[in-house]
């Protein structure tokens, strides 16, 4: 996060990062899952 901007855009992007971050690692998570089920 840089300086003071991250107050003034966290607030509106906090939460697409956040939901964006949380799909991601679960689709990595599954595709490992799947991965090493193999």
């Amino acid at each position: 996060m840089m300086n003071d901007y991250g107050m003034g855009y966290g607030m509106g992007f906090g939460w697409v990062w956040a939901i964006l971050c949380i799909v991601l690692v679960g689709l990595a998570i599954a595709a490992l899952i799947k991965y090493l089920r193999k």
